[in-house]
């Protein structure tokens, strides 16, 4: 996992390109970031560099918390937040320095981390998208209700895990693949593209987007040019596949019986002689059976 930044979620906005487009961005505060301790591998068994950000009453931390901070040098803040590092990243951070909003370029791809709005106490409908009951006549006190959530006697219990009402929000989510839009050095700003989750004012964890990273090392190998073999090869393929175009021609004679068939039902409602009657769809039926047989489609009924 690569450094990133924690921020406050400043709000909504919208920036207009050149072309004149407008562009849904999330504004978010990141002021300069300290670090408070490098971890090592050989001394902490993981590699790690933990930061904190804005500024908090000292008298509000306990005193081993102050001491944390008085041997980094660096001023107490609001949070302890950790980057873990691979054996693969590389960092030259030391206790006391500052990682500022230049971290992020325009255009990069980032994920951002936050915690959801609190929403209270919320029904099935909402919490778990719930398509309720009825809404016709009849129902009577049913329309939102979640309806059943176990069987009888057997199992005699309602299984864990079933999606019930309760407490909705408040929880760690990340929205990944967002674009870094613009980076205001001065005022400590990363405009970001789209929906971050957390309300106006909550913490925010800003870092670099995993899945582009892993596009961006992904092998990607094309197929070698054939010879000319193959393409010769290649050619003579829907040569093979021309007999194909044939098996309409079976079918003519298919056409042909139910148009007949056709004919012979015009020919049936007017008909009221039986033995007549059984006498065409007999002969009607050979024709389609391809058994030998005369044309007689066009002979009509001699007692009508």
């Amino acid at each position: 996992m690569a450094i990133g930044l924690v921020g406050r979620k400043a709000g909504m906005t919208r920036v207009f390109t050149d072309a004149g487009e407008t562009v849904p961005v999330t504004v978010i505060e990141v002021l300069p970031n300290r670090v408070t301790q490098v971890k090592a591998q050989d001394k902490n068994g993981y590699r790690a560099v933990q930061v904190t950000y804005g500024t908090r009453r000292p008298q509000l931390y306990s005193k081993a918390v102050a001491g944390h901070y008085a041997r980094a040098n660096v001023a107490p803040g609001r949070a302890l937040v950790e980057f873990r590092l691979t054996a693969a990243d590389k960092t030259d951070l030391t206790p006391g320095a500052e990682i500022k909003a230049d971290l992020f370029k325009e255009g990069e791809i980032v994920d951002v981390t936050g915690t959801t709005i609190g929403k209270g106490f919320a029904g099935t409908m909402k919490r778990h998208n719930f398509a309720g009951g009825y809404a016709s006549h009849g129902n009577s006190l049913s329309h939102r209700a979640p309806g059943s959530i176990g069987q009888r006697q057997t199992p005699g219990r309602v299984f864990k895990g079933r999606r019930m009402s309760g407490h909705m929000g408040v929880q760690r989510r990340t929205t990944e693949n967002l674009r870094v839009v613009q980076v205001d050095l001065e005022r400590n700003l990363l405009l970001i593209r789209g929906a971050v989750p957390g309300a106006p004012g909550g913490q925010v964890i800003v870092r670099p987007s995993l899945k582009a990273a892993r596009r961006a090392t992904r092998k990607i190998t094309t197929p070698a040019k054939s010879g000319g073999a193959p393409k010769q090869a290649a050619k003579a393929a829907p040569a093979k596949a021309a007999p194909a175009k044939a098996a309409p021609a079976k079918d003519a004679p298919k056409a042909e019986a139910a148009k007949a068939l056709l004919e012979f039902g015009r020919e049936l409602s007017s008909c009221e002689a039986l033995e007549d009657v059984l006498d065409l769809v007999a002969t009607g039926v050979g024709q389609l059976l391809g058994a030998p047989h005369t044309s007689v489609w066009s002979r009509s009924c001699t007692r009508c």
